[in-house]
């Protein structure tokens, strides 16, 4: 589609360096006719001769960029040589053919293109303007008055209905163009049902057998320890969050583009909820969370929820049975510092200090929400995520706002 539109932009270039091309050769022709042959139908002194064939053949170059400008400059020149400049003896033509010619054309131009009120303005003034001066040349009203004016409205008719044309042709363009347009989104949504129908045979299949074993076995296997019981507990805690989370990837992707209505999205207070998971799946963890979480805006605890859960996952994945230490401070903004460890064993944290996609993606997310995020080793070995998410003044409890009044 981007190369069709492309052809379609250098085609209708081309068109409009020839087209214009065109119009200049034109008015050039114009002036070569009119400035020879000016002296024939009117006195006029050799200096000014080049002057008037201008006027005469020079408005056509407004054809495309502005006709109604054309038109004025035109019809404004032949009024003004029809009244000033004196005619040659027995010449009956207020001014030049090539004049009538152009005129004529930028006429025509305006009644294809130009606003309607305008058309009506250029064909009134044009009838008025060849009705007058062609009876003040001579000419019998009978024949003047009413043949040309005539004439000039056939032309404006003709030129109304090639509008029409080219209208209708537009609109048949574009509602082609959108018609195309539709058939690409429909085809992305059927790509985004046949991926959710996989993901949920497949990914959301597989999640609930994990839920159930993890649900039956304490009753299915006999002589289990209370910390076996334990294991099982937390992984079907952690299966069936994960499973109410690819429900809500599942709804958005049958949606039209906007997210499910009744998503599951974590908030801030869920935080607790998550650290108390990763204590029973075998983290040694500690936590300290000072000030309530439960006012805090629905992005900003998403944002929170994240960070936490990501930056668990990176210290269990890269420093297993490092102890771990989550800090979540309340005050007049949110304040996240999630510590670990160097790894026990031979496995230690990479020292590079270099970003993962996870910890790009907690930037992101810190960001989305007017704040920032600092993820670096230790000196220790260990590592240490810091993010500080702002709240709105309306959220902060009372002590924070007196806070801020006596800062203030």
């Amino acid at each position: 589609m981007v190369g069709t539109l492309a052809k379609k932009n250098r085609r209708s270039l081309a068109s409009r360096y020839w087209f214009d091309a065109s119009v200049v050769a034109v008015a050039l022709i114009l002036l070569s006719i009119a400035w020879p042959t000016l002296h024939v139908t009117h006195r006029v002194p050799i200096a000014a001769m080049p002057f008037i064939a201008g006027f005469a053949a020079f408005p056509i170059l407004l054809v495309r960029v502005n006709p109604a400008l054309g038109w004025a400059v035109s019809a404004g020149s032949a009024l003004l040589i029809a009244l000033a400049v004196p005619h040659q003896p027995g010449s009956d033509i207020p001014f030049q053919v090539v004049h009538i010619l152009t005129l004529f054309a930028l006429v025509f131009a305006v009644a294809v293109r130009s606003p309607l009120q305008i058309v009506g303005v250029a064909w009134i003034s044009t009838s008025l303007l060849f009705a007058t001066t062609m009876a003040q040349a001579g000419d019998s009203f009978a024949e003047a008055g009413f043949g040309w004016p005539i004439a000039i409205t056939g032309l404006v008719v003709f030129g109304l209905l090639i509008r029409w044309v080219v209208v209708s042709r537009q609109a048949l363009v574009k509602q082609e163009e959108e018609t195309e347009l539709e058939r690409a989104r429909r085809a992305i949504l059927e790509e985004k049902a046949r991926i959710a129908r996989d993901l949920h045979d497949v990914v959301a299949h597989h999640m609930s057998m994990v839920v159930v074993q993890a649900q039956t076995a304490p009753y299915r296997i006999d002589g289990l320890s209370p910390a076996a019981r334990e294991e099982f507990e937390s992984i079907g805690t952690g299966a069936r969050a994960a499973l109410n989370e690819i429900r809500g990837l599942l709804g958005v992707l049958r949606s039209d583009g906007q997210l499910p209505e009744h998503a599951p999205q974590p908030a801030a207070a869920d935080v607790a909820t998550l650290l108390e998971g990763a204590l029973r799946a075998g983290v040694p963890l500690t936590w300290t969370v000072e000030g309530s979480l439960d006012t805090v805006p629905d992005t900003t605890g998403l944002a929170l929820y994240r960070i936490v859960q990501e930056s668990l996952a990176n210290a269990s994945r890269h420093a297993p049975g490092a102890p771990v230490w989550v800090r979540i401070v309340r005050d007049h903004d949110l304040t996240l510092a999630v510590t670990n460890g160097p790894a026990v064993g031979t496995r230690a944290a990479d020292p590079s200090g270099t970003p993962g996609s996870g910890i790009t993606g907690m930037q992101a997310r810190a960001t989305a929400v007017g704040g920032d995020l600092v993820a670096a080793p230790r000196p220790d070995g260990g590592f240490e995520v810091r993010a500080q998410l702002p709240l709105p003044a309306a959220t902060l409890g009372p002590d924070a706002l007196s806070a801020l009044g006596t800062a203030g």
